[in-house]
């Protein structure tokens, strides 16, 4: 069985014991978290489709650790001006373990 869930702006298609990396949700590691956007779920009988969401449906998780990504380089250069501009971003994430899918 396997969901597909909406977080940060952005989806992802989990199963029961998978692990994966997403926005911060304001949560401590180690604690639970209950995702209510639940955009699909696909099993054995089939695929319920939600519009948008399924009605009744959850994926809880437990919250791993919560770390930075690696850095992404920003470079900005104007050519003949002589003029170049260097940053960069490191994005904090949490990582989630799949618990259970209800719906």
């Amino acid at each position: 069985m396997y969901a597909i869930i909406k977080t940060g702006g952005k989806q992802y298609r989990v199963a029961v014991g998978d692990t994966v990396k997403v926005e911060l949700l304001g949560a401590e590691a180690g604690s639970q978290v209950t995702l209510n956007e639940v955009l699909a779920i696909g099993g054995e009988d089939g695929l319920k489709v939600g519009h948008p969401l399924v009605e009744g449906a959850s994926v809880k998780a437990t919250v791993v650790s919560i770390g930075r990504h690696d850095k992404v380089r920003i470079f900005k250069f104007r050519r003949r001006k002589h003029s170049m501009k260097s940053g960069g971003h490191r994005q904090y994430y949490a990582e989630l373990r799949i618990d259970e899918i209800a719906g």
